[in-house]
C-alpha cells in the first residue's frame, strides 16, 4: 500500500525554517539582502515556499557551513546563470577567495594559540606580548617584573613593535637583576613625579633631576653591556623578520603615537624629560666618538 500523505505545494516560513535547520529570521534576512527572492504572499499574507526556495535554502546552509561568506553566496548565485536564465549554483568564482581566507584564518588561530601556549607557559601577561619579547625575559623569576614594566613594554610594542619592545627589554631585565639599579630608578621616578603643575619649568630641580637621570641612563647601558644583552640584541636585529609572526603593519610612528598615547606630565616634567634625553644623547656620543 503506498503512504496517503501528499506533501504540501508550498508551505510557510516556519515550516521552510525547520526543513532547511535554519531560523525564520535567517530567512527574512535572506531576503533582505537578495540571497533569497522573496515569495509571494497567499491570501493571508504570509508568504509561501515552494520547491525552488527549499533548494535555495539548504545550498546556502552548505555553503554557509563550508565557510562561504552571504556576500560570495549572492555573487554566486546572481552571476552564475545558465542559458535559460533560471539560477545555477557556480561557486568557482569565489572558491579563491575562500581559499585566501580560510588560510588568513588559519594564520591567525596559529597565532592566537602561540600567545596562549606562551600565556600559560610564562604565567603572567607577558604571554601576551610578542614571542620575541617574551623569549627575551622568559628567564627571569617570576615577579621579577613589575606590572609597570609591562606597561611599558606594552606601549613600546605599539609603537616601535616588537622588534623595538625586544630592545627595551634589555632595561628591564637589567632592573629585575640590579636592586640598586632598581632603587635609583624608583627614587627617580618619585622625584620625577614631584614636578607636578605647581612646579615651574625653569626651576632648578628639572635641569638637577635631568641630570641624575642621564647618569642613571648611561649605568643601564654600562649593566648591560657587562651583562652582555647589548650583543644579545644585535643578534636580535640579524635574525628579527617583521612577518615572521604576523606582526607587520602593527608599529606607528614616535611622531604620530605623540599625539594618540596621553602621559599626564607638567610642563616641568615633559622639560626634565626632553633635557635628559638630550644629556643622554650627548653622553653617548663622547663615549663612543667612532659611532657617531
Amino acid at each position: 500500500m503506498y503512504p496517503s500523505l501528499t506533501p504540501p505545494r508550498q508551505v510557510k516560513i516556519g515550516d521552510a525554517a525547520a526543513f532547511a535547520g535554519i531560523t525564520p529570521r535567517a530567512i527574512r534576512h535572506y531576503h533582505e539582502i537578495g540571497l533569497l527572492p522573496e515569495p509571494e504572499r497567499g491570501g493571508d499574507g504570509r508568504r509561501r515556499y515552494g520547491y525552488d526556495d527549499m533548494t535555495r535554502l539548504l545550498w546556502i546552509r552548505k555553503m554557509a557551513a563550508a565557510g562561504i561568506s552571504l556576500d560570495d553566496m549572492r555573487a554566486a548565485f546572481g552571476e552564475a546563470r545558465d542559458e535559460a536564465g533560471d539560477d545555477a549554483l557556480d561557486i568557482e568564482s569565489v572558491l579563491s577567495r575562500l581559499e585566501e581566507t580560510l588560510a588568513a584564518q588559519e594564520a591567525a588561530i596559529k597565532r592566537r594559540r602561540a600567545a596562549v601556549q606562551r600565556l600559560q607557559a610564562v604565567g603572567s601577561p607577558l604571554g601576551l606580548l610578542s614571542e620575541l619579547v617574551t623569549d627575551r625575559l622568559s628567564h627571569l623569576p617570576p615577579g621579577a617584573l613589575r606590572p609597570s614594566d609591562l606597561d611599558a613594554l606594552l606601549v613600546t610594542e605599539r609603537i616601535f613593535g616588537p622588534l623595538g619592545a625586544a630592545i627595551q627589554a634589555g632595561t628591564f631585565i637589567v632592573l629585575a637583576t640590579h636592586p640598586d639599579l632598581r632603587a635609583e630608578e624608583d627614587r627617580l621616578e618619585a622625584a620625577e613625579a614631584a614636578l607636578d603643575d605647581g612646579v615651574e619649568p625653569d626651576d632648578p630641580r628639572v635641569e638637577e633631576l635631568a641630570v641624575q637621570r642621564c647618569a642613571h641612563q648611561m649605568a643601564l647601558n654600562q649593566a648591560i653591556e657587562a651583562a652582555g644583552l647589548d650583543a644579545a640584541e644585535e643578534k636580535i636585529f640579524e635574525i628579527y623578520d617583521a612577518d615572521l609572526k604576523g606582526e607587520e603593519g602593527t608599529e606607528m610612528s614616535a611622531a604620530t603615537a605623540i599625539t594618540k598615547m596621553p602621559y599626564d606630565f607638567s610642563p616641568a616634567r615633559m622639560r626634565c624629560v626632553e633635557l635628559a634625553g638630550r644629556l643622554f644623547g650627548e653622553a653617548l656620543a663622547d663615549a663612543h666618538p667612532a659611532d657617531s
